[in-house]
């Protein structure tokens, strides 16, 4: 009897060891050592992106490829305020964890534009605008390019002055259609260097945005606060 209480004193020394060590392993890195039961599968996300447009920002925002959450857009198709409602009634309707609004200043006055973002983060859904459009978060990927002059109207020509050598064309006066070989080329890396252009429009999006003094998002041309989703969704691929 003695031996057999011997050798499991042993044992159990050796498991608290085995624990300790573990556990001083796990301080090293800044955690705190847990012992690991059985995985558990967690809930994907689910996302809601209401968007202004039928055709270029839903086709856009459908080719992110998520592994842990799931996409539904809407083209609604109506302007600032009204989207933002019509986004407050799908999210009754339905069981998102996240909520985002994605609309354009284009000829919208500037108090709609406003009470929309307003309106939005009282209800505490994401907002993804773009002043003037969303081409110009498009745009961005080529470029640091800081607004101005240029009208909203020649986004879509000056995209492809990038996109023609690639092989591809925005039909910016037609479906206005991101297709999938523009959205690899806006998700590909640089040329001769380690980084994605998408990265690199993030950066360029959140400087520029940051430049702004904020008091009316309606008069901050050319801003763009479509990096914010983007970079949320990308925590997800």
């Amino acid at each position: 009897m003695k031996m057999k209480s011997k050798r499991s004193e042993q044992k159990a020394q050796r498991k608290r060891h085995k624990e300790e060590l573990a556990d001083a392993k796990a301080r090293r890195r800044g955690e705190r050592y847990i012992e690991r039961s059985k995985p558990t599968i967690e809930e994907k996300p689910t996302i809601l992106i209401v968007c202004e447009g039928a055709n270029t920002e839903p086709g856009y925002f459908n080719q992110f490829r998520l592994t842990s959450a799931t996409v539904k857009t809407v083209g609604a198709g109506c302007n600032t305020v009204s989207l933002v409602n019509q986004a407050q009634i799908l999210s009754k309707n339905g069981h998102y964890n996240h909520v985002w609004c994605v609309f354009d200043k284009d000829d919208f006055p500037a108090e709609d534009f406003n009470e929309a973002i307003r309106l939005a983060s009282n209800l505490g859904f994401g907002v993804a605008y773009s002043n003037q459009a969303f081409e110009y978060w498009l745009i961005l990927h080529f470029e640091d390019h800081q607004g101005g002059a240029m009208h909203r109207d020649q986004y879509g020509d000056k995209l492809n002055d990038y996109l023609n050598p690639l092989n591809c064309f925005y039909a910016a006066h037609g479906n206005k259609e991101i297709t999938p070989d523009i959205f690899d080329h806006l998700m590909a890396k640089v040329p001769n260097t380690d980084k994605r252009r998408v990265d690199l429009a993030i950066a360029r999006a959140e400087r520029i945005f940051n430049d702004k003094d904020h008091r009316s998002s309606a008069t901050e041309e050319s801003s763009t606060k479509v990096y914010m989703l983007v970079r949320f969704l990308l925590n997800y691929v």
